[in-house]
């Protein structure tokens, strides 16, 4: 039968794109299977993981324990290591064969490849970079109630309608769209590292999952490149979204950024082997690289203790990490946003108070007691 994406009938499920280096699935899998599980329980559907790669084992049922019903396992040669021809191809031939009515891809580099080439041979739209989800209306509704400045009262919304809502940064950070694909299947998306909660893990649904192999169709004229080496660089990045403790810097630090940096840098060191972060308005400046952004336009993150130093709280940065388990904040202002998600908050210069927290920490450390985030 010929594919038809604006079918939209003849689709069904919550498919969710697995990404794995050298047979390892990622955290990022785990994210979207824990997202993608909540939004088959809203649609009353089932939820699959597809995984491409050669000599995939067993370790692809690991999905079934953050939610997955079942993992379908493309395995060729020619997946080992991933390209734009291969991997759009196989994929692409696996959704037209089974028809899912949604399907999320992880935003990392392979993600943002994949998701549009796919999206224009299946002949459907896709949200790129997307933040929240949501299929059921009630849902949303309360998504919006707790994240925007809509009055609600005054927009009407059908409450039946069953297309997944993809939230997503727009203008720079400054805005946020949702958006609908309603003529054609599937619904795509791509959803940024770390901004889904990951669910906890269980061995009997696991255990439950059911895999199932696929017959592959590839062959080297697919594929109008080759990887003939991969060659791994050492560069040295900060790992934002597996840090337990950040202690994040923003334009307060402008007085003497040297400083400030290095009082940041300091006192994560200090806290238990922490990492600096920031606001947008500190990589804009260039103080610190693309990698350290906490944000809409940057990373979620949600650590144990997250330390704001000198940042104003913009609704773009708190977005991005309100869900920390602890949150202190240090700004001279004290209307600043910050403070509405702070559990604790300091009124003050932060290149005065900061030195005191740290002086008071080695003290606490001199004791043999080992300050907790």
């Amino acid at each position: 039968m010929e594919f038809n994406s604006a079918d939209i009938q003849a689709f069904r499920d919550i498919w969710v794109f697995c990404e794995q280096r050298e047979g390892k699935l990622s955290d990022t899998d785990f994210e979207l299977i824990s997202e993608g599980r909540k939004l088959a329980d809203e649609r009353g559907a089932r939820l699959v993981g597809v995984v491409l790669g050669w000599n995939l084992g067993d370790e692809v049922r690991e999905l079934g324990g953050y939610g997955a019903d079942e993992v379908i396992v493309c395995d060729h040669p020619l997946l080992e290591v991933y390209t734009t021809d291969a991997y759009a191809k196989v994929l692409c031939d696996v959704v037209m064969e089974e028809k899912p009515e949604v399907l999320l891809i992880g935003a990392s580099h392979i993600g943002r490849d994949l998701g549009p080439r796919c999206a224009a041979r299946l002949h459907t739209g896709l949200t790129a970079d997307c933040t929240h989800l949501d299929i059921d209306m009630g849902c949303y509704r309360k998504f919006l109630e707790e994240s925007s400045t809509l009055d609600l009262a005054a927009v009407k919304m059908d409450m039946e309608d069953k297309n997944l809502k993809m939230t997503r940064p727009a203008f720079g950070g400054h805005l946020m769209a949702t958006i609908i694909c309603p003529r054609f299947r599937p619904c795509m998306s791509t959803v940024r590292p770390g901004v889904m909660k990951k669910a906890a893990y269980s061995a009997e649904m696991a255990e439950r999952c059911e895999i199932r192999r696929v017959p592959v169709e590839l062959s080297d004229g697919d594929l109008k490149t080759r990887v003939t080496e991969v060659v791994k660089a050492a560069r040295k990045m900060v790992d934002l979204i597996g840090a337990d403790i950040i202690v994040s810097v923003g334009r307060g630090i402008s007085r003497d950024v040297e400083k400030g940096i290095a009082l940041a840098e300091e006192l994560a060191q200090i806290l238990g082997g922490g990492v600096v972060g920031g606001s947008r308005a500190v990589i804009d400046a260039g103080w610190l690289s693309a990698d350290h952004q906490i944000g809409q336009t940057g990373k979620t993150v949600h650590p144990r203790l997250y330390v704001a130093l000198g940042i104003s709280g913009a609704i773009q940065h708190k977005a991005g990490m309100q869900d920390s388990e602890l949150i202190i904040a240090v700004d001279q202002n004290d209307g600043a946003p910050i403070f509405e998600v702070a559990d604790y908050g300091i009124c003050g210069d932060l290149f005065e108070v900061v030195p005191l927290m740290i002086e008071e920490i080695k003290g606490v450390q001199k004791t043999g007691l080992t300050p907790k985030g």
